[in-house]
């Protein structure tokens, strides 16, 4: 039994590893345009201290860095924590767990980015407290979020990780259960922060004054199907589904709700828009 169990668990780690390269690899690129604009519009350069919060593999972490900025992040899933500091990056799993003696106290960044873990947060507005209490005043807290549903044509392949996680009367010992055997749980609602004003609420309600939001272009396009389907499993989304109804089914359903995107040579293109909110520690 103890054999089996050794094996079991190396085969949890590598498939996390392997999705942790894909978002690396494949699916990172797609919110470059969202990094960007945010970046232009604050201006970010050698005078911006930037905490990236769910910073996974550090791809905006670095875009800045590349404008000057004095860059870290936080990062809980080791896999992905530990491309971002093989690019050597600060990152850490906790920022103020695993500040060492000596370290900068952690309000000391000018800009705190929530740029991909906010809509698939536990406790969304716990986390912008946090963000909030890790920005200096007058400095700047920045949340995103996708956009109307009706605008992001990933909205019908991501509708297949809602349909094949457990459903709401699933008992609560069941979600736990099937959470400590895949990792994660919890079902996975991306539109859950997209209607009007919900992104502000999160803003009002940990103290931070609003300052202005945006909308970018952010199309999903990858080169082949293949691409596409590990490109979209390493983002998180997919965990529950695959937990509740196994990863066969998961990829199977998932490589059919893309098919409708390929385009001709078998490339893989989706629309989709982002919204992000900046606001003001006062």
């Amino acid at each position: 039994m103890a054999s089996a169990q050794v094996r079991s668990t190396a085969t949890e780690l590598t498939r996390a590893q392997q999705r942790a390269r894909d978002w690396a690899e494949i699916q990172e690129r797609m919110l470059v345009p969202l990094y960007e604009a945010v970046y232009q519009r604050l201006e970010v350069g050698p005078a911006t201290s930037v905490l990236g919060l769910g910073c996974r593999s550090g791809l905006a972490l670095l875009l800045a860095a590349a404008r000057g900025a004095e860059v870290a992040g936080m990062e809980p899933e080791g896999e992905l924590r530990s491309l971002a500091q093989g690019r050597r990056l600060r990152v850490l799993a906790d920022v103020h767990r695993d500040a060492s003696p000596g370290a900068p106290p952690p309000t000391t960044h000018s800009l705190v980015t929530a740029f991909e873990n906010l809509y698939c947060a536990a406790d969304p507005q716990a986390l912008v407290r946090s963000a909030a209490r890790l920005t200096l005043r007058g400095g700047h807290v920045v949340l995103a979020t996708w956009g109307p549903p009706e605008r992001c044509q990933s909205a019908g392949v991501l509708e297949v990780a809602r349909r094949l996680a457990a459903p709401a009367a699933t008992s609560a010992s069941a979600s736990a259960s099937a959470g400590r055997r895949r990792g994660r749980g919890r079902r996975y609602d991306p539109f859950g922060l997209s209607a009007p004003g919900k992104l502000e609420s999160l803003v009002v309600g940990a103290g931070l004054r609003p300052d202005g939001s945006g909308r970018v272009s952010c199309p999903f396009a990858y080169p082949d199907l293949e691409s596409a389907v590990r490109g979209l499993l390493s983002t998180g989304a997919y965990d529950a589904a695959a937990a509740y109804s196994g990863e066969a089914l998961v990829v199977k359903e998932l490589t059919e709700a893309l098919h409708p995107y390929r385009r001709e040579g078998g490339s893989v293109r989706m629309a989709n828009v982002f919204r992000y909110v900046v606001a003001q520690a006062v």
